[in-house]
């Protein structure tokens, strides 16, 4: 990441199988999709977008 640039850093702390396939495909899309996978990405609306409609499967840290 560049300097300067805020991150967040997102956990998967449940599975997303028997979810909704949009719900499969955002993990997929922040780069998770197994259970305590991490994944450090650009805080954006986007992503914040995306870490929303999953919040309850996901753990999130800032900074």
């Amino acid at each position: 990441m560049a300097a300067g640039k805020k991150t967040v850093t997102i956990t998967q702390i449940h599975s997303g199988a028997g979810r909704y396939a949009d719900q499969r495909q955002t993990l997929i899309g922040l780069k998770l999709n197994k259970i305590r996978r991490t994944s450090t990405l650009e805080d954006t609306p986007a992503v914040r977008g995306m870490i929303n409609k999953v919040k309850h499967l996901v753990k999130v840290d800032e900074g």
